[in-house]
């Protein structure tokens, strides 16, 4: 029995040995997919379009505010009350339409992004079947990778199409 034993303890650490373990730059294959690049094109395109909007919203209701105060005190109470809830109105509307763009934005971003996600695990997990790695770990949460580690971000960028 003691030999057993024994000798399932000295197999142990060879098997140890046997498991293959990679790293992958996730970050870094990201960053050279053609996806990202026009991911990144269409929020900067939609971006500006939003911010172009807030602009002409924005002037509106400066040329508003300036045209109620030169004409305040000639207008009747009705009509003051009118023009401020009309400037009121256009204030709630650009607040509004700010919280949603953003909304918006971040939504977009975040359905390609999962998209690009996506491509990448499924790259990854080829990769590691393909090479026959027990472990492939995102090298930027690894405190310390060993000499016995592979970098694999080359052969997933390959997959993906990265730079």
């Amino acid at each position: 029995m003691k030999k057993i034993i024994f000798a399932m303890l000295l197999a142990l650490p060879m098997t140890m040995f046997a498991q293959k373990i990679g790293h992958v730059d996730v970050d870094a294959v990201a960053k050279g997919m053609p996806e990202v690049a026009a991911l990144q094109t269409e929020i900067q395109n939609l971006q500006k379009q939003f911010d172009d909007e807030l602009q002409r919203k924005e002037t509106d209701i400066r040329t508003k505010s300036d045209a109620y105060e030169k004409e305040k005190a000639t207008l009747s109470e009705t009509l003051r009350n009118y023009r401020e809830q009309e400037i009121q109105k256009a204030i709630q509307e650009y607040q509004q339409f700010g919280q949603t763009s953003e909304q918006e934005l971040q939504n977009t971003y975040q359905t390609k992004m999962s998209a690009v996600q996506e491509k990448i695990m499924k790259a990854v997990e080829e990769v590691g079947a393909a090479g026959g790695y027990t472990y492939i770990l995102p090298a930027g949460a690894i405190a310390y990778i060993g000499a016995g580690a592979t970098d694999i971000t080359d052969q997933v960028k390959a997959k993906v199409g990265a730079k």
